[in-house]
């Protein structure tokens, strides 16, 4: 190469990067690719003018050094991070890092929105290695171009987040990263750290949020100049934010919804959504703030979501509390506040208990028992299941007798054995059963290992964000010499979380015996949830109340991961409501076998029969 071309791809690295904004870079050059976007082709800022100020915020000549994003899903934020990554390719190189939760989401990234921009965006064409070449320039999680290159790497990850010095910090969906690196510390805090060389630095956080208290887009857009999009009213140009309460709708008829003016009152149809995102403008609570631009946009606004098919998402999912909490992060862009939904009323649940026609009242259609193991003792609890998860207390028994001897665990077995009858004739039996193995674990496990072809499993239960029962199982859970690992914590937010329903027949709603007593809802409501702060991180604990014993939740826990069990291999429980509830009144079963396996059907055998 001769030493003027030399000169001159040196004078083009070194050189300022044009007076251009990071929105009207996209304007000009970004090519939407079919495969990350609805509506393929050229990028229109203005399709959703909010995104404008966000992009904005990103680039060289904003003087803010981090830009927060708490988002709705479906608002756009993957877009503007891949926008603000070819302004860095074409315009302004350096060192980029991209940090996702997991190192699938990372290489996700790379192969279904990084590699079709670079492909389908002419002014990208070329910067960056052909991935299918033998160039190590380009491999799906590091990419090099003139002036700097992209690391994409899991949060989980230390060695990823720690392995070089980087100008560009982008670290997407925060909230899903795990509370440590391995045992390196908090990730953000480590890809953070890598900037530390550059004063010329940016640093881009975004998620939808979980938990209040314990959200990290949360804690950032605390500290940001919480900036919200205020849009005018077409009718008395007034200026709002938009609240999901005031999206109304006729009884029944979702898809009319429609936005009531905060100020004139008058009805805002989703047609006019367009007209006003347009006029629309940020407004900060926090302009003392200088260097964090924060930006918080629920799903409302998002250009691509109909309010009246919002109105009938929110109607389906606030019919259990997992899926309105679902809703209230994703579509909401809201913390979902814990403490509150894990403060119940004891004297409320008390006071739904009931007179049961049956054993097993006629909505429940599978049985499952949890059996938590003391020093001189066994409490379990048998539990019906139905439609949406609906549970009745059919029984709360305490079996006396030293866990580590055979006679308390001859009675459970025969206690397990039992089939119990159903409102409609039939007789359950008890479809699976957890025993927790945290106390006399040989004993537990011995039980349990002759027993799993009865859906009877050896468990320990782990705090923190853990499923409720791991989907698949090992060859030392299935033969009892390992135990299953539960998500306590989950289970236990579940459970409370239910007890707040106050509707019998939707879907969680939690019904109790009318001879259960006090002594056991005190123990079924013998824990809190706390946020304790270690190294400046939160963490959710569950703690005991003081003199409260815990022995009627942690069964009912078990009861719940062996219901969980029972789904992950296949159970559907409003299949079985269909098949047992069909005539949708109880009935006597014929008395002649056959005539009983014709009217159960083939399809009932594998949970109603052994």
């Amino acid at each position: 190469m001769r030493v003027e071309e030399i000169q001159i791809l040196a004078a083009d690295v070194l050189a300022p990067p044009p007076d251009l904004t990071v929105s009207a870079w996209a304007d000009q050059n970004r090519r939407l690719s079919s495969e990350s976007a609805a509506e393929k082709g050229e990028w229109r800022t203005d399709r959703a003018p909010y995104q404008r100020a966000v992009m904005d915020a990103m680039g060289p000549a904003s003087p803010y050094e981090t830009v927060v994003m708490m988002w709705a899903a479906q608002s756009g934020k993957s877009s503007l991070l891949e926008n603000f990554l070819g302004y860095i390719i074409e315009l302004d190189p350096g060192p980029v890092l991209l940090v996702e939760p997991r190192e699938v989401d990372a290489e996700a990234f790379s192969k279904d929105r990084l590699a079709p921009m670079l492909r389908d965006t002419p002014c990208l064409r070329g910067k960056v290695a052909d991935a299918r070449s033998r160039d190590s320039n380009n491999t799906i999680l590091h990419k090099k171009f003139l002036g700097g290159s992209i690391t994409l790497a899991a949060a989980n990850s230390p060695a990823g987040l720690a392995m070089r010095s980087i100008r560009y910090c982008l670290l997407d969906e925060v909230d899903r990263y795990p509370a440590s690196a391995g045992s390196e510390g908090d990730p953000v805090n480590l890809a953070i750290t890598r900037t530390a060389n550059f004063w010329n630095r940016k640093i881009v956080l975004c998620s939808t949020p979980t938990t209040k208290g314990a959200s990290r887009i949360e804690q950032a857009w605390l500290n940001s100049n919480q900036q919200s999009y205020w849009v005018p009213c077409p009718h008395c140009a007034g200026p709002q934010v938009l609240r999901w309460e005031n999206l109304i709708w006729p009884k029944d008829e979702p898809e009319r919804a429609e936005y009531r003016c905060e100020h004139c009152s008058r009805m805002i149809a989703d047609w006019q959504k367009h007209g006003m995102l347009r006029a629309g403008e940020w407004r900060a609570a926090r302009p003392e703030v200088a260097d964090v631009a924060g930006f918080w946009i629920n799903g409302l606004y998002s250009p691509w979501r109909k309010w009246g098919a919002l109105a009938k998402k929110f109607l389906a999912d606030k019919r259990s509390v997992e899926t309105l909490r679902e809703f209230v992060n994703t579509v909401l862009a809201e913390p979902w506040d814990d403490a509150a939904e894990t403060t119940v009323d004891q004297a409320t649940v008390m006071a739904r208990r009931e007179h049961y026609r049956a054993a097993v009242p006629f909505g429940a259609v599978v049985l499952t028992a949890g059996v938590d193991v003391q020093k001189d003792r066994l409490e379990l609890e048998l539990v019906g299941w139905g439609r949406g998860e609906e549970s009745w207390s059919v029984e709360y028994r305490v079996l006396p007798g030293d866990p580590s001897g055979a006679l308390v665990w001859q009675e459970l077995d025969t206690y397990l054995e039992r089939r119990w009858p159903h409102e409609t004739g039939l007789s359950l039996p008890v479809s699976a059963c957890s025993i927790d193995a945290g106390y006399e674990s040989q004993a537990v496990y011995e039980f349990c290992r002759t027993r799993y072809h009865r859906r009877i499993f050896a468990v320990k239960g782990k705090g923190g964000p853990l499923p409720v029962w791991q989907r698949k199982p090992t060859a030392k859970n299935i033969r009892g010499e390992k135990p299953w690992i539960v998500g306590t914590d989950t289970a236990k937010e579940t459970i409370y979380g239910r007890l707040k329903n106050p509707t019998p027949g939707t879907p969680g709603y939690s019904h109790f015996p009318a001879d259960r007593e006090e002594t056991y809802f005190e123990q079924l409501l013998g824990e809190v949830l706390v946020t304790t702060y270690a190294k400046g991180q939160p963490k959710r604990d569950w703690r005991p109340k003081p003199g409260v014993r815990q022995e009627a939740l942690d069964a009912r826990v078990y009861a719940y991961t062996a219901l969980r069990a029972l789904i992950s291999m296949g159970l559907s429980l409003d299949n079985e409501a269909d098949r047992i509830l069909a005539a949708n009144r109880p009935r006597p079963v014929p008395e002649d076998d056959r005539d009983r396996e014709r009217w159960l059907g083939n399809r009932g055998r594998k949970w109603l029969t052994r």
